[in-house]
Protein backbone atom coordinates (compact mmCIF):
# COMPACT_ATOMS: atom_id res chain seq x y z
CA UNK A 1 0.00 0.00 0.00
CA UNK A 2 1.69 3.38 -1.63
CA UNK A 3 1.91 6.23 1.15
CA UNK A 4 -0.56 8.94 0.66
CA UNK A 5 -2.29 12.18 2.41
CA UNK A 6 -5.44 13.12 1.19
CA UNK A 7 -7.15 9.90 2.24
CA UNK A 8 -6.56 8.50 5.83
CA UNK A 9 -8.10 4.94 5.19
CA UNK A 10 -7.08 4.27 8.44
CA UNK A 11 -8.25 6.77 10.40
CA UNK A 12 -11.65 6.35 8.69
CA UNK A 13 -11.89 2.95 9.42
CA UNK A 14 -11.45 3.76 13.34
CA UNK A 15 -13.75 7.13 13.01
CA UNK A 16 -16.53 4.88 11.48
CA UNK A 17 -15.99 2.59 14.77
CA UNK A 18 -15.70 5.22 17.08
CA UNK A 19 -19.03 6.76 15.15
CA UNK A 20 -20.92 3.42 15.98
CA UNK A 21 -19.44 2.70 19.45
CA UNK A 22 -20.50 6.30 20.41
CA UNK A 23 -24.19 5.73 18.92
CA UNK A 24 -24.41 2.45 20.93
CA UNK A 25 -23.23 4.42 24.15
CA UNK A 26 -25.75 7.35 24.02
CA UNK A 27 -28.41 4.32 23.45
CA UNK A 28 -27.43 2.87 26.53
CA UNK A 29 -27.26 6.33 28.97
CA UNK A 30 -30.82 7.31 27.41
CA UNK A 31 -31.92 3.38 28.34
CA UNK A 32 -30.20 3.52 31.95
CA UNK A 33 -31.73 7.12 32.56
CA UNK A 34 -35.10 6.74 31.69
CA UNK A 35 -35.15 2.87 32.68
CA UNK A 36 -37.12 1.59 29.49
CA UNK A 37 -35.75 -0.75 26.67
CA UNK A 38 -38.20 0.85 24.67
CA UNK A 39 -37.80 4.67 23.94
CA UNK A 40 -38.63 5.01 20.31
CA UNK A 41 -40.60 2.62 18.18
CA UNK A 42 -37.27 1.86 16.48
CA UNK A 43 -35.86 0.45 19.56
CA UNK A 44 -38.33 -2.54 18.71
CA UNK A 45 -41.67 -1.60 16.65
CA UNK A 46 -43.05 -5.18 17.74
CA UNK A 47 -42.33 -4.85 20.97
CA UNK A 48 -43.93 -1.26 21.16
CA UNK A 49 -47.30 -2.29 19.41
CA UNK A 50 -47.66 -5.15 22.57
CA UNK A 51 -46.35 -3.21 25.56
CA UNK A 52 -48.75 -0.31 24.58
CA UNK A 53 -51.36 -2.68 23.77
CA UNK A 54 -50.94 -4.06 27.59
CA UNK A 55 -50.56 -0.60 28.86
CA UNK A 56 -54.15 0.50 27.56
CA UNK A 57 -55.22 -2.86 29.17
CA UNK A 58 -53.84 -2.14 32.51
CA UNK A 59 -54.86 1.55 32.40
CA UNK A 60 -58.60 0.36 31.43
CA UNK A 61 -58.32 -2.44 34.24
CA UNK A 62 -57.71 0.25 36.97
CA UNK A 63 -60.42 2.76 36.20
CA UNK A 64 -62.52 -0.57 36.07
CA UNK A 65 -61.22 -1.17 39.53
CA UNK A 66 -62.68 1.91 40.86
CA UNK A 67 -65.82 1.42 38.84
CA UNK A 68 -66.76 -1.59 40.94
CA UNK A 69 -65.60 -0.05 44.21
CA UNK A 70 -68.00 2.69 42.99
CA UNK A 71 -70.81 0.31 42.55
CA UNK A 72 -70.41 -1.50 46.11
CA UNK A 73 -70.56 1.84 47.46
CA UNK A 74 -74.04 2.57 45.51
CA UNK A 75 -75.11 -1.04 46.52
CA UNK A 76 -74.07 -0.05 50.42
CA UNK A 77 -76.02 3.42 49.69
CA UNK A 78 -79.45 1.18 49.04
CA UNK A 79 -78.90 -1.70 51.08
CA UNK A 80 -78.73 0.40 54.38
CA UNK A 81 -81.93 2.33 53.47
CA UNK A 82 -83.69 -0.63 52.95
CA UNK A 83 -82.35 -2.10 56.53
CA UNK A 84 -84.34 0.61 57.75
CA UNK A 85 -87.14 0.15 55.71
CA UNK A 86 -87.30 -3.21 57.19
CA UNK A 87 -86.97 -2.31 60.58
CA UNK A 88 -89.96 0.26 59.97
CA UNK A 89 -91.96 -2.47 58.34
CA UNK A 90 -91.10 -4.71 61.50
CA UNK A 91 -92.71 -1.98 63.44
CA UNK A 92 -95.65 -2.24 61.45
CA UNK A 93 -95.90 -5.49 61.84
CA UNK A 94 -95.58 -5.48 65.78
CA UNK A 95 -98.58 -2.90 65.71
CA UNK A 96 -100.88 -4.53 63.57
CA UNK A 97 -100.07 -8.02 66.08
CA UNK A 98 -101.06 -5.59 68.84
CA UNK A 99 -104.49 -4.10 66.53
CA UNK A 100 -105.08 -7.60 66.58
CA UNK A 101 -106.34 -8.42 70.30
CA UNK A 102 -109.56 -6.88 71.32
CA UNK A 103 -108.21 -5.82 74.38
CA UNK A 104 -107.45 -2.78 72.41
CA UNK A 105 -109.95 -0.13 73.05
CA UNK A 106 -110.86 2.62 69.78
CA UNK A 107 -108.21 4.87 71.28
CA UNK A 108 -105.41 2.26 71.13
CA UNK A 109 -106.28 1.23 67.50
CA UNK A 110 -106.47 4.86 66.86
CA UNK A 111 -103.33 5.62 68.48
CA UNK A 112 -101.94 2.39 65.93
CA UNK A 113 -103.43 4.25 63.27
CA UNK A 114 -101.85 7.08 63.67
CA UNK A 115 -97.90 5.52 64.07
CA UNK A 116 -98.62 3.42 61.13
CA UNK A 117 -99.28 6.77 58.78
CA UNK A 118 -96.29 8.29 60.32
CA UNK A 119 -94.10 5.40 59.72
CA UNK A 120 -95.48 4.99 55.58
CA UNK A 121 -94.68 8.78 54.94
CA UNK A 122 -91.40 7.79 56.58
CA UNK A 123 -91.11 5.11 54.14
CA UNK A 124 -92.26 7.71 51.50
CA UNK A 125 -89.31 10.05 52.73
CA UNK A 126 -86.42 7.46 52.49
CA UNK A 127 -87.82 6.08 48.40
CA UNK A 128 -87.56 9.57 47.29
CA UNK A 129 -84.00 10.63 48.96
CA UNK A 130 -81.96 7.80 49.09
CA UNK A 131 -79.39 8.88 45.90
CA UNK A 132 -76.11 8.31 45.27
CA UNK A 133 -74.36 11.11 43.56
CA UNK A 134 -77.61 12.69 42.20
CA UNK A 135 -79.19 9.15 41.17
CA UNK A 136 -82.41 8.24 42.97
CA UNK A 137 -81.97 4.55 44.56
CA UNK A 138 -85.10 3.34 45.66
CA UNK A 139 -88.07 5.51 44.12
CA UNK A 140 -88.67 3.23 41.38
CA UNK A 141 -86.92 5.55 38.58
CA UNK A 142 -83.71 3.66 38.57
CA UNK A 143 -84.68 -0.10 36.98
CA UNK A 144 -81.29 -0.58 36.51
CA UNK A 145 -78.01 0.71 36.89
CA UNK A 146 -74.66 -0.83 34.47
CA UNK A 147 -71.32 -0.63 35.66
CA UNK A 148 -68.54 -1.10 33.83
CA UNK A 149 -65.85 -3.32 35.38
CA UNK A 150 -63.75 -4.50 32.67
CA UNK A 151 -61.19 -3.13 30.00
CA UNK A 152 -63.06 -4.22 27.22
CA UNK A 153 -66.75 -3.31 25.23
CA UNK A 154 -68.15 -6.55 25.79
CA UNK A 155 -71.16 -7.81 27.78
CA UNK A 156 -68.92 -9.59 30.37
CA UNK A 157 -67.20 -6.64 31.27
CA UNK A 158 -69.81 -5.17 32.35
CA UNK A 159 -72.38 -5.37 35.28
CA UNK A 160 -76.36 -4.67 35.76
CA UNK A 161 -77.89 -4.16 39.05
CA UNK A 162 -81.08 -4.81 39.28
CA UNK A 163 -83.34 -1.99 41.63
CA UNK A 164 -86.42 -3.18 40.46
CA UNK A 165 -87.38 -4.72 44.03
CA UNK A 166 -85.98 -2.05 45.87
CA UNK A 167 -88.95 0.48 44.93
CA UNK A 168 -89.64 2.19 48.54
CA UNK A 169 -92.81 3.93 47.05
CA UNK A 170 -94.15 0.55 45.95
CA UNK A 171 -93.83 -0.53 49.04
CA UNK A 172 -95.17 2.40 50.97
CA UNK A 173 -98.01 2.13 48.12
CA UNK A 174 -99.02 -1.04 49.37
CA UNK A 175 -99.40 -0.16 53.29
CA UNK A 176 -100.67 3.08 52.48
CA UNK A 177 -103.85 5.14 52.57
CA UNK A 178 -104.01 4.37 48.45
CA UNK A 179 -104.48 1.07 48.36
CA UNK A 180 -107.79 0.50 49.21
CA UNK A 181 -108.63 -2.27 46.99
CA UNK A 182 -111.89 -2.41 45.65
CA UNK A 183 -115.19 -3.90 46.60
CA UNK A 184 -117.95 -6.04 45.75
CA UNK A 185 -121.67 -6.91 46.49
CA UNK A 186 -121.70 -10.66 46.77
CA UNK A 187 -124.37 -12.47 44.45
CA UNK A 188 -127.89 -14.18 45.08
CA UNK A 189 -128.26 -17.29 45.71
CA UNK A 190 -128.23 -19.82 42.90
CA UNK A 191 -125.05 -18.57 40.97
CA UNK A 192 -122.78 -21.86 39.86
CA UNK A 193 -119.27 -22.41 41.40
CA UNK A 194 -117.15 -20.54 38.82
CA UNK A 195 -113.70 -20.12 38.47
CA UNK A 196 -112.84 -16.61 39.76
CA UNK A 197 -110.32 -14.00 37.93
CA UNK A 198 -109.20 -10.92 39.16
CA UNK A 199 -107.24 -8.58 37.45
CA UNK A 200 -104.23 -6.55 39.23
CA UNK A 201 -102.55 -3.43 37.82
CA UNK A 202 -99.54 -3.76 39.41
CA UNK A 203 -97.42 -0.64 40.54
CA UNK A 204 -95.22 -0.90 37.62
CA UNK A 205 -97.87 -1.08 35.33
CA UNK A 206 -97.71 -4.41 34.61
CA UNK A 207 -100.97 -6.83 34.62
CA UNK A 208 -101.42 -10.02 36.04
CA UNK A 209 -104.60 -12.06 36.15
CA UNK A 210 -104.92 -14.12 39.06
CA UNK A 211 -107.67 -16.93 38.97
CA UNK A 212 -109.59 -18.79 41.80
CA UNK A 213 -110.49 -22.34 42.08
CA UNK A 214 -114.46 -23.22 41.62
CA UNK A 215 -115.94 -20.87 43.89
CA UNK A 216 -119.45 -20.71 44.76
CA UNK A 217 -119.54 -16.62 44.84
CA UNK A 218 -123.63 -16.48 45.05
CA UNK A 219 -125.92 -17.15 48.33
CA UNK A 220 -123.33 -16.88 50.64
CA UNK A 221 -122.21 -13.87 52.88
CA UNK A 222 -119.53 -11.65 52.17
CA UNK A 223 -117.14 -13.02 54.86
CA UNK A 224 -117.89 -17.05 53.52
CA UNK A 225 -116.92 -15.44 50.67
CA UNK A 226 -113.68 -13.63 51.78
CA UNK A 227 -113.10 -16.98 53.29
CA UNK A 228 -113.03 -18.97 51.00
CA UNK A 229 -111.13 -17.14 48.65
CA UNK A 230 -108.22 -16.92 51.19
CA UNK A 231 -108.00 -20.40 51.33
CA UNK A 232 -106.93 -20.50 47.62
CA UNK A 233 -103.76 -21.01 47.40
CA UNK A 234 -103.67 -18.61 43.54
CA UNK A 235 -105.78 -16.09 45.04
CA UNK A 236 -103.94 -15.67 48.85
CA UNK A 237 -100.53 -15.61 46.78
CA UNK A 238 -101.57 -12.00 45.10
CA UNK A 239 -104.61 -10.94 46.81
CA UNK A 240 -106.62 -10.94 50.32
CA UNK A 241 -110.00 -10.66 50.83
CA UNK A 242 -111.45 -9.03 53.87
CA UNK A 243 -115.38 -7.51 54.67
CA UNK A 244 -114.89 -4.12 54.36
CA UNK A 245 -116.68 -1.13 56.88
CA UNK A 246 -119.73 -1.04 54.53
CA UNK A 247 -119.90 -5.01 54.73
CA UNK A 248 -119.07 -5.98 51.34
CA UNK A 249 -115.95 -7.94 50.30
CA UNK A 250 -113.33 -6.11 49.61
CA UNK A 251 -110.33 -7.56 47.52
CA UNK A 252 -106.96 -6.00 48.15
CA UNK A 253 -103.20 -6.47 46.25
CA UNK A 254 -100.80 -7.69 48.42
CA UNK A 255 -98.54 -5.02 46.22
CA UNK A 256 -100.57 -2.17 46.21
CA UNK A 257 -101.50 -2.71 42.89
CA UNK A 258 -105.20 -2.06 41.75
CA UNK A 259 -107.88 -4.67 41.41
CA UNK A 260 -110.69 -5.27 38.89
CA UNK A 261 -113.00 -8.57 39.14
CA UNK A 262 -112.50 -10.46 35.68
CA UNK A 263 -115.88 -11.83 35.36
CA UNK A 264 -118.04 -10.12 37.37
CA UNK A 265 -121.30 -11.42 36.10
CA UNK A 266 -119.90 -14.86 37.39
CA UNK A 267 -121.30 -13.55 41.10
CA UNK A 268 -119.52 -10.43 42.00
CA UNK A 269 -120.57 -6.67 41.22
CA UNK A 270 -118.22 -3.77 41.88
CA UNK A 271 -119.54 -1.18 43.87
CA UNK A 272 -118.80 1.52 46.68
CA UNK A 273 -118.31 0.52 49.85
CA UNK A 274 -116.56 1.34 52.98
CA UNK A 275 -113.30 1.88 52.94
CA UNK A 276 -110.32 0.61 54.60
CA UNK A 277 -109.38 2.62 57.83
CA UNK A 278 -106.44 5.47 57.36
CA UNK A 279 -103.03 4.38 56.86
CA UNK A 280 -104.54 1.75 53.88
CA UNK A 281 -104.28 -0.97 56.63
CA UNK A 282 -107.34 -1.35 58.81
CA UNK A 283 -106.56 -1.70 62.53
CA UNK A 284 -110.28 -1.34 63.63
CA UNK A 285 -111.03 -4.51 64.11
CA UNK A 286 -108.92 -8.14 64.85
CA UNK A 287 -110.09 -9.39 61.18
CA UNK A 288 -108.54 -5.91 59.58
CA UNK A 289 -105.12 -6.66 61.53
CA UNK A 290 -104.59 -10.33 61.07
CA UNK A 291 -105.44 -8.88 57.26
CA UNK A 292 -102.92 -6.37 57.77
CA UNK A 293 -100.36 -8.89 58.77
CA UNK A 294 -100.73 -10.53 55.36
CA UNK A 295 -99.88 -7.61 53.71
CA UNK A 296 -97.24 -6.10 55.45
CA UNK A 297 -95.71 -9.91 55.55
CA UNK A 298 -95.31 -9.54 51.87
CA UNK A 299 -93.60 -6.45 51.70
CA UNK A 300 -91.31 -7.55 54.39
CA UNK A 301 -90.81 -10.82 52.18
CA UNK A 302 -89.63 -8.55 48.99
CA UNK A 303 -87.30 -6.26 50.89
CA UNK A 304 -85.36 -8.94 52.18
CA UNK A 305 -85.01 -10.64 48.72
CA UNK A 306 -84.04 -6.95 47.13
CA UNK A 307 -81.55 -6.84 50.36
CA UNK A 308 -80.26 -10.21 49.39
CA UNK A 309 -80.39 -10.01 45.81
CA UNK A 310 -78.31 -6.74 46.68
CA UNK A 311 -75.82 -8.51 48.98
CA UNK A 312 -75.23 -10.92 46.47
CA UNK A 313 -74.64 -8.00 44.11
CA UNK A 314 -72.33 -6.57 46.70
CA UNK A 315 -70.12 -10.00 46.99
CA UNK A 316 -69.78 -10.01 43.24
CA UNK A 317 -68.49 -6.65 43.13
CA UNK A 318 -65.85 -7.31 45.70
CA UNK A 319 -65.08 -10.19 44.11
CA UNK A 320 -64.14 -8.45 40.82
CA UNK A 321 -62.30 -6.18 42.43
CA UNK A 322 -59.82 -8.40 44.14
CA UNK A 323 -60.23 -10.61 40.55
CA UNK A 324 -58.68 -7.17 38.49
CA UNK A 325 -56.06 -6.80 41.19
CA UNK A 326 -54.50 -9.87 40.23
CA UNK A 327 -55.09 -9.15 36.48
CA UNK A 328 -53.35 -5.56 36.51
CA UNK A 329 -50.61 -7.04 38.47
CA UNK A 330 -50.04 -9.83 35.91
CA UNK A 331 -50.58 -7.59 32.38
CA UNK A 332 -48.33 -4.68 34.27
CA UNK A 333 -45.16 -7.56 35.10
CA UNK A 334 -45.77 -8.79 31.35
CA UNK A 335 -45.32 -5.07 29.97
CA UNK A 336 -42.31 -4.45 32.56
CA UNK A 337 -40.62 -7.36 30.96
CA UNK A 338 -41.33 -5.53 27.13
CA UNK A 339 -40.64 -2.08 27.60
CA UNK A 340 -38.61 -2.02 30.68
CA UNK A 341 -34.49 -1.85 30.97
CA UNK A 342 -32.54 -4.48 32.59
CA UNK A 343 -30.76 -2.46 34.29
CA UNK A 344 -27.64 -4.66 34.71
CA UNK A 345 -27.53 -5.88 31.34
CA UNK A 346 -27.54 -2.45 30.22
CA UNK A 347 -25.18 -1.19 32.34
CA UNK A 348 -22.93 -3.98 30.79
CA UNK A 349 -23.09 -2.74 27.14
CA UNK A 350 -22.75 0.68 28.55
CA UNK A 351 -19.32 -0.07 30.18
CA UNK A 352 -18.35 -1.91 26.83
CA UNK A 353 -19.46 1.01 24.61
CA UNK A 354 -17.27 3.53 27.42
CA UNK A 355 -14.25 1.29 26.90
CA UNK A 356 -14.45 0.96 23.49
CA UNK A 357 -15.10 5.39 22.89
CA UNK A 358 -11.86 5.60 25.13
CA UNK A 359 -9.93 3.48 22.74
CA UNK A 360 -11.32 4.28 19.55
CA UNK A 361 -10.65 8.11 20.28
CA UNK A 362 -6.88 6.57 21.11
CA UNK A 363 -6.88 5.12 18.00
CA UNK A 364 -8.05 7.43 16.00
CA UNK A 365 -5.47 9.66 17.31
CA UNK A 366 -2.90 7.01 16.60
CA UNK A 367 -4.11 7.13 12.89
CA UNK A 368 -4.01 10.91 12.46
CA UNK A 369 0.00 10.22 13.13
CA UNK A 370 0.17 7.75 10.36
CA UNK A 371 0.74 9.86 7.49
CA UNK A 372 3.50 11.94 9.64
CA UNK A 373 5.80 9.79 7.62
CA UNK A 374 5.76 11.59 4.98
CA UNK A 375 7.48 14.46 6.21
CA UNK A 376 10.73 12.67 6.80
CA UNK A 377 10.33 11.97 2.71
CA UNK A 378 10.32 15.53 2.03
CA UNK A 379 13.26 16.29 3.57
Amino acid sequence: MGMQINTNIAANNTYRNLTATQNDMSKSLEKLSSGLRINRASDDAAGLTVSEALKSQVGGLTVASRNAQDGISVVQTAEGSLSEVQSILQRVRDLAVQAGNDSNNKDSRTAITTEVTALTKELTRIGDSTNFNGTQLLDGSSKALSFQVGANSDASSQIKVDLTGANVNTIATAIGATNVGSSYTVGAAGTNDVVQSFVVTNPDKSVSTIATAALSTGGGTAQEVADALNKDTSFSGSLIATVDTAGKLNVKALNGGAVAVANPSAGLTAGAGGLAASGGLDFSTAAGAAAAIKVVDAQLTKVSTARADLGAVQNRFESVVKTLAVSTENLTAAGSRIRDTDMAAEMVKYTRSSILVQAGTAMLAQANQGNQGVLKLLQ
